[in-house]
């Protein structure tokens, strides 16, 4: 850790870009998980250092079997006080007593009852961080007056969507289209990515929301890892988020985006589309240009307005709470 600098997690090449097959671990619903799904998530307190006491966060990542990967951050969790430098990832176990202990070459982080004990090498206590669990400020925003809602689990249900189906407990599953069409317009989605632990890469909760059916910004459970263009909140094959605002799986999300559609005249592109995006209230695309159609995605680049996508991946992402203002 730098001097904590969070050495508290481990190597990402570990947990990125492979693959397992699902396990029975897997979940869609948070009342059915394993006992690692309670030590899984984020963490954050204070410890002492040779310059004064500082904030950190960490984000303890479940892998499946009692083992388990974290991420420490320096100021504060992402989006709240994270200096942005990059740190290590660090590989822990769960020992016989349900503890979890997360070592590197100057400290250990100790988890057990909900609190990461942070101590020296040679046992002196420098700090604890406790397990928090963060809401997004935009989670269950209100439709305003006049907007298109697509999804309220209610008054407007699957049958908005073509090859909507939902859950008995009125979520939208993924894979499907709405009916209607847009051309500029704002979006409020919110999200929930299944804990799959011992799936990696694009196996772990993989969905899209795409933009005109056309430009599609990842969702996938990348909790804990660096924030790539194809990790949730970056705009895939265009352009990474600012930095990785991805909550831990079964938590509910929200994408906010304000989405300005490509122009064309007499059959040419003139201007490509434009999206802004807020990820659990953060900021993570500021008018990123999207000068080209997702590969996946259903619908090619043209003039013609467009409907809003979610895409099916094979993974149980839920979703609610969605409506469109036109611009």
């Amino acid at each position: 850790m730098k001097f904590l600098t969070y050495s508290l997690i481990p190597a990402l090449a570990f947990f990125i870009n492979l693959q397992a097959a699902p396990s029975k671990e897997d979940s869609a619903d948070p009342s059915k998980v394993d006992t690692d799904y309670a030590i899984q998530g984020e963490y954050t307190g204070t410890v002492m250092g040779e310059d004064g006491d500082k904030k950190l966060g960490c984000q303890v990542v479940a892998l499946g079997d009692g083992q388990f990967t974290s991420r420490g951050f320096v100021g504060g969790l992402p989006g709240d006080g994270w200096n942005l430098n990059k740190e290590e990832m660090v590989k822990g176990s769960k020992a016989a007593d349900g503890s979890v202990t997360f070592t590197n070459d100057k400290h250990k982080g100790i988890i057990q009852y909900g609190v990461m004990l942070v101590e020296t090498l040679a046992g002196k206590k420098i700090g604890e961080l406790k397990r928090v669990v963060r809401k997004s400020p935009t989670l269950g925003a209100k439709p305003p007056k006049g907007a298109v809602v697509l999804f309220d689990g209610k008054k407007h249900g699957a049958d908005l969507w073509k090859g909507g189906r939902q859950t008995e407990d009125g979520l939208l599953m993924q894979g499907c289209t709405s009916k209607q069409t847009f051309s500029d317009f704002k979006i409020h989605i919110e999200f929930r990515t299944p804990y799959k632990p011992k799936a990696r890469g694009q196996g772990r909760g993989n969905s899209g929301f795409y933009a005109h059916g056309r430009y599609e910004v990842q969702v996938l459970d990348s909790f804990a890892l660096e924030g790539r263009h194809n990790e949730c909140g970056g705009i895939y094959s265009t352009k990474a988020p600012l930095l990785n605002m991805c909550y831990p799986p079964l938590t509910w999300q929200t994408y906010d985006v304000d989405f300005t559609a490509a122009k064309f005249k007499d059959g040419k592109k003139t201007a490509n589309a434009i999206m802004t995006v807020y990820h659990n209230g953060v900021l993570i695309h500021d008018k990123t240009v999207c000068d080209h159609a997702t590969t996946a995605s259903p619908m090619r680049e043209g003039p013609e307005p467009g409907p809003v996508f979610f895409q099916n991946h094979g993974n149980p992402v839920r979703y609610r709470n969605v409506w469109v203002e036109k611009k």
